[in-house]
């Protein structure tokens, strides 16, 4: 079992002169959920090389057992330091792919053409597409075959507009995931904040926030035994 994971490469956070990036348990607890199946697991990124870990994801609060996992694994953070670019990745060599979130995706992975085609080549060969908290709103330009947003009529989920008015970013972000993925059709539904929640609709698999992460690798590791 080959699983891709895909982070951002974006490290600004708008104009505030603060950094982000990816989440660092959005990363870590699929990583292991995946590593601990037996998955063989390839990290890439729109830029490649060491993607930008959000420095706030890391503070004592966000801290888990699987972040203080990974931060002590060597060969982890060796696998991190060398993600392979985005661009050099095809389908063809996996069997599923998982966004992890953090704010960074809704800057470069939103927009990017390469991440676009990937999703749109997972699901066309019949393959699962997971997406936790920032990153289902990697979705808004990801198009059925028959041209249609992707998410239309689709049951999904994403972090919620109260969870990014609680962290303040509200008017720092390019878009609001909740409503992003409302605009574009999808059947958006969500739990209660900073609880875990995720959402299944055939090949898509989204979680709404850090909290999620976990659960949402479970059901992809779910579906691929099914």
């Amino acid at each position: 079992m080959k699983i891709l994971m895909v982070l951002t490469s974006h490290d600004q956070l708008g104009d505030t002169g603060r950094k982000t990036g990816f989440w660092l348990e959005e990363l870590a607890a699929p990583y292991y959920a995946f590593k601990d199946a037996g998955a063989e697991v390839t990290l890439a990124s729109p830029k490649g090389g060491n993607p930008p870990l959000d420095p706030k994801s890391n503070e004592p609060d966000f801290r888990t057992e699987q972040t203080h996992r990974f931060e002590a694994d060597a060969d982890a953070i060796a696998q991190l330091a060398e993600t392979v670019r985005l661009d050099s990745v095809s389908q063809a060599d996996y069997d599923a792919v998982f966004y992890p979130g953090g704010h960074g995706p809704l800057w470069d992975l939103a927009e990017d053409k390469h991440s676009i085609a990937l999703i749109e080549a997972f699901l066309a060969a019949n393959k699962n597409v997971a997406l936790v908290c920032h990153a289902p709103g990697v979705l808004r330009h990801v198009k059925t075959p028959e041209g249609a947003p992707l998410v239309q009529g689709k049951k999904v989920t994403g972090f919620t507009n109260t969870e990014e008015e609680a962290v303040g970013l509200t008017r720092i972000v390019p878009f609001l995931v909740e409503d992003e993925l409302i605009a574009k059709g999808g059947l958006y539904s969500k739990g209660a904040d900073w609880s875990s929640y995720v959402v299944s609709d055939g090949l898509l698999i989204t979680g709404q926030n850090p909290t999620s992460s976990a659960a949402t690798a479970a059901q992809l590791l779910k579906q691929l035994a099914e």
